[in-house]
C-alpha cells in the first residue's frame, strides 16, 4: 500500500499550495508536517485531493494541495477563473483614468518623440508582466505566489522584500482606491451639474465636496459585498467595457467637433532653467510610465485560476494577458493621438481629456451625450475601486484568519469592509489634493512595475551570469530603478516650484 507525504514547509509564510509526492515509509523533516494518506482510494484532480477513484501505483502521484488558510481568504478563496475571467480582471485593473493624462505627455514631447516613449513603455511594461506571469508559480508542483508581497520575500528575502514591497502595494491598494473615490465624487458632481443644465434653483441643491465622496463611498462599498476576486468577474466585464466606451468616445467625439482655434502642438514655455525643462521631460515620461497600470495586481488574478502539474495556470494568464493589454495598445494610443491632435499642449493636467472636452467642446454637447459619458467613467470608478480594493481585504482578513483559525464570518467580511470604505473615505476628505501627488507617488511605486520582477527572475529563476537573460534583466532592473528616482525627484521638483494647494479637509 502507497502512501503519501505532505509537506508543508512552514518558513514560506501563507505558501498557496504544497507539493505532494509518493514515500514508502516516514522520515524525519524538521519543521517540516508530515501527512501519511492511504493512496488505495483517492485521486488527485485540480489541485484539490478528491476520494473514491480506482487504485494506482504511488510512483504516478503529483499533485497540489491547497493551505487551509488560504481557501479561507478572498484572492485565492475560489479558483474557478478562467482565460476570459482573468482578461476582464486585466483590463479592469490595467485601463482607466491614467490614460486620459497621456495627450499632457504628448504635449510636452511631441509626435515622434511621444509614441516612441509610448511603444517602448508598453514593451517594457508588457515583459516584466510576463515575468510575473512565469514566477506565480516557478516550477511545475511548486508553491503558488499569489500575492505580490508573498513572491517578494520569496525572492528577496523576509526584511528586505516587505521592506521594498510592502508600501507600494499597499498605496497602490488604499492609495487608489483614495484617489477613485475623489475622483468618483467629483464626477458625480459633474453629472449632478450637467443634469441640472444651469438652473439655479437645481444647483442650489447640490451636495459639498465631501458629500458627493460619501455617496460614492457608499455606492463603492455596498458593490464591495462580493466574497472574492474570482466573483468579481462580472463587474470587471463592465470596467473594462466602460473603459473602452468612454475613452474611445471622448477621442471619436473630440475629432468630430473638430479642434478649436489657436491650437499649438508646440512644448508649452518652461521657465529659462535648465532643471524644469529636465523636470518637464521626466514628468511627461512619467504620465507615460503610470499610464500602464496592475502589476500589483497580476499575481493576485493569476490566482484564481485552477493550476495542476499537466494543466499549470501559466497558459491561460498568458492569454488573458495577450489579449487584454492588445485591447489596451487599441485603445490607448488612439486616445493620446487624437487628444493631442485635437486639442495640442492646452489638455490640462487635471483630469486631462475629458476636462479638456468638457470645458473646449462641452457646451456645444448636448446634456444626455455628457451624461452619458460622466455615467461611463463613473461605472469604470465602481468596478476599478472593487478590483484594487480586494487585496486589502485579504490582507485584514489574514490577519483575521492567523489569529482566530478560521474563516470569516459574513458579518466579519461586511465589518472589514466597512471599515476599509470608512479609512479611504478620510483619507480622500483629509487628502484631496491626492492626485497631485500621483507623480511623486507613482515614483515610488514604479520599480514595482519595471524594476522589481527584472530582479525577482534574477532571484529564482537564476540564469547563467553573464548570458543575454541575465544582462537583459539586470539592465532593465537597475535602469528601472535610476528611472524611477528621477521621477520622483521631477515630481517634487515641480511641487516645490508650483507649490502644491494642500487643501487639508477641504475637497
Amino acid at each position: 500500500m502507497g502512501e503519501l507525504v505532505l509537506e508543508a514547509n512552514y518558513n514560506y509564510g501563507p505558501a498557496d499550495i504544497l507539493p505532494i509526492h509518493p514515500s514508502n515509509g516516514t522520515k524525519s523533516l524538521g519543521d517540516h508536517l508530515v501527512l501519511q494518506v492511504n493512496t488505495s482510494n483517492i485521486n488527485i484532480t485540480d489541485g484539490l485531493v478528491s476520494r473514491e477513484i480506482s487504485r494506482t501505483g504511488s510512483k504516478d502521484w503529483q499533485g497540489y494541495e491547497q493551505n487551509e488558510q488560504e481557501a479561507w481568504l478572498p484572492i485565492t478563496e475560489s479558483r474557478n477563473g478562467n482565460t476570459f475571467s482573468v482578461t476582464f480582471h486585466l483590463l479592469c485593473s490595467g485601463f482607466g483614468m491614467q490614460a486620459l493624462l497621456l495627450p499632457v505627455a504628448f504635449g510636452t514631447l511631441g509626435w515622434a518623440w511621444g509614441v516612441t516613449c509610448w511603444l517602448l513603455a508598453y514593451v517594457w511594461q508588457l515583459y516584466t508582466i510576463c515575468l510575473l506571469v512565469r514566477l506565480h508559480q516557478p516550477l511545475p508542483g511548486s508553491v503558488r505566489y499569489s500575492r505580490y508581497l508573498q513572491l517578494a520575500i520569496a525572492a528577496f528575502g523576509a526584511k528586505l522584500g516587505k521592506l521594498l514591497a510592502l508600501f507600494p502595494t499597499m498605496y497602490l491598494s488604499g492609495g487608489t482606491c483614495a484617489v477613485l473615490i475623489i475622483t468618483g465624487g467629483g464626477t458625480l458632481k459633474l453629472l449632478f451639474k450637467t443634469m441640472c443644465d444651469g438652473e439655479a434653483t437645481c444647483l442650489a441643491k447640490s451636495l459639498s465636496g465631501a458629500e458627493w465622496f460619501l455617496v460614492f463611498t457608499c455606492m463603492a462599498i455596498l458593490i464591495a459585498q462580493f466574497p472574492n476576486l474570482n466573483s468579481l468577474t462580472g463587474l470587471s466585464l463592465i470596467g473594462a467595457i466602460t473603459a473602452v466606451l468612454y475613452s474611445t468616445t471622448i477621442w471619436v467625439l473630440s475629432i468630430y467637433e473638430g479642434k478649436p482655434s489657436g491650437v499649438s502642438y508646440s512644448p508649452p514655455e518652461i521657465a529659462n532653467s535648465d532643471m524644469s525643462k529636465i523636470s518637464s521631460i521626466l514628468n511627461a515620461l512619467g504620465i507615460i510610465a503610470l499610464a500602464f497600470r496592475g502589476h500589483n495586481l497580476v499575481l493576485e488574478i493569476q490566482g484564481t485560476l485552477p493550476s495542476s502539474p499537466k494543466h499549470s495556470s501559466h497558459k491561460p494568464m498568458c492569454k488573458g494577458v495577450a489579449v487584454s493589454y492588445l485591447i489596451i495598445a487599441v485603445c490607448q494610443l488612439p486616445l493620446a493621438i487624437a487628444g493631442f491632435w485635437a486639442y495640442g499642449n492646452k489638455v490640462p493636467y487635471n483630469g486631462g481629456l475629458l476636462t479638456a472636452f468638457s470645458q473646449v467642446h462641452g457646451p456645444n454637447t448636448s446634456k444626455y451625450t455628457m451624461g452619458i459619458i460622466y455615467i461611463l467613467f463613473l461605472a469604470n470608478c465602481l468596478c476599478t475601486f472593487q478590483v484594487y480594493a480586494m487585496p486589502a481585504f485579504d490582507n485584514l482578513e489574514a490577519r483575521y484568519t492567523s489569529k482566530k483559525k478560521q474563516r470569516c464570518p459574513r458579518w466579519v467580511r461586511i465589518e472589514i469592509r466597512l471599515f476599509f470604505g470608512g479609512l479611504v473615505f478620510f483619507a480622500a476628505v483629509a487628502f484631496p489634493f491626492l492626485g497631485s501627488l500621483v507623480p511623486l507617488i507613482g515614483g515610488i511605486t514604479l520599480p514595482l512595475t519595471l524594476a522589481y520582477p527584472c530582479f525577482m527572475w534574477l532571484s529564482i529563476k537564476k540564469p547563467r551570469p553573464n548570458g543575454f537573460v541575465w544582462c537583459l534583466n539586470l539592465g532593465l532592473g537597475c535602469f528601472g530603478v535610476v528611472f524611477s528616482v528621477l521621477l520622483a525627484v521631477a515630481a517634487a521638483w515641480t511641487l516645490a516650484d508650483k507649490g502644491l494647494n494642500a487643501n487639508f479637509l477641504k475637497p
